[in-house]
């Protein structure tokens, strides 16, 4: 009894000294929320000033407000057909890497053969590659790409996949660090269920649809996270296979503001609040699932 109530006295205490102790990390995360906040805002900002204003006076809240900027994106850099080709790029992408990426995760975790594991070092070993490396020779794969673009069977005399939105995702349909991802999470689920289902008579594509998919909702979703913006974002790839407006993303299409050597702020900051409304969409619809994603990641690591 006597120990029950000097935790009772003493527990307030403790509170008190624990939150004190948390204050100055506190402090730092408002702070480093403010570092990563502000330009989002300062972009908003200047989407709604007046392109003549833009840099006429520093302020965050326009004196005069127009949608002038949002119109002159979208038409100018023909924004329209852009984010219809990214979108079309991305949902994809996005479909591949859910599909593919997480089942292979799922084969090198839970269904091992000989060598898998080198073959899944040697696919990780793909993401320590810088990006520039791999641009001349995935050319060279999207040019050569038998029967298509005029090419023959041996993918020769035409121009395969090149200025086609294929070959813009031709690099993206299958993403190491997916696959990474996935086998890191399928490691740790129970491996009873797999045999208790073996032992129902279940196949594995069985197994792996009715058991261990429905337990993989937050890998799928930062799977679909990671390769949306990842292909969204991406502006190296798109500008050397890709030379035609029919066929450009919609990053391509905001460096438009960016070619010539009177840079139209306001336009440009529109057209990147434009952009920006699909990442934000996709985030919001799976916040939940994508933090509990990582959450798990952090703990199963």
């Amino acid at each position: 009894m006597t120990g029950t109530r000097s935790a009772a006295m003493t527990s307030p205490r403790t509170r008190r000294i624990k939150g004190t102790s948390q204050v100055p990390a506190m402090i730092f995360l408002y702070i480093l929320s403010f570092l990563v906040v502000i330009p989002f805002v300062w972009m908003i900002s200047l989407a709604f000033t007046p392109n003549h204003e833009a840099f006429g006076s520093v302020s965050l809240i326009p004196a005069n407000p127009t949608l002038e900027n949002f119109g002159t994106a979208w038409i100018d850099a023909n924004l329209g057909r852009a984010m219809f080709n990214s979108l079309l790029v991305a949902v994809a992408v996005v479909a591949c890497n859910c599909v593919f990426s997480v089942l292979a995760g799922y084969a090198f975790a839970l269904m091992p053969f000989p060598g898998s594991f080198g073959i899944f070092l040697g696919i990780l070993a793909t993401t320590a590659i810088p990006v520039s490396v791999t641009l001349i020779p995935l050319f060279l794969m999207a040019r050569g790409i038998p029967l298509a673009g005029g090419n023959d069977i041996l993918g020769q005399g035409g121009s395969g996949l090149l200025d086609t939105l294929v070959g813009v995702m031709l690099p993206y349909l299958i993403l190491p660090m997916n696959i990474f991802l996935a086998r890191q999470y399928f490691s740790t689920s129970p491996p009873e269920l797999a045999e208790a289902a073996r032992i129902d008579g279940a196949s594995e594509w069985r197994i792996f649809r009715s058991v261990y998919l429905p337990l993989a909702k937050p890998l799928v979703a930062v799977v679909a996270i990671f390769s949306f913006v990842g292909v969204w974002d991406d502006f190296l790839w798109p500008l050397v296979v890709t030379n035609t407006e029919s066929s450009q993303t919609v990053q391509l299409a905001l460096a438009r503001f960016l070619a010539s050597g009177n840079i139209q702020y306001g336009p440009l900051m529109a057209g990147a609040v434009i952009a920006t409304i699909p990442v934000v969409i996709l985030f919001l619809f799976n916040q939940r699932a994508f933090v509990s994603g990582l959450a798990d990641g952090s703990v199963k690591g």
